[in-house]
């Protein structure tokens, strides 16, 4: 998954405003304690970022879009 696209399904489930305050405030721990902003800086594939964010948040399957 693309960084491009992950930042598309994270602003569709959130919208733009929280989608990037989260990705940049709030800690995950499937994420090895780092924000989703973190995570991706240091090479996490965007796709288990996404899906810790859906773990997280509870992000219904039909709507996980992998």
């Amino acid at each position: 998954m693309r960084i491009t696209v992950f930042r598309r399904l994270m602003a569709a489930e959130f919208g733009m405003v929280r989608a990037e305050t989260l990705a940049a405030d709030y800690v995950l721990s499937d994420l090895d304690g780092r924000t989703v902003d973190q995570a991706l800086a240091d090479g996490v594939p965007a796709k288990r970022v996404w899906r810790a964010v859906c773990a997280e948040f509870g992000v219904p399957t039909d709507r996980q879009e992998i």
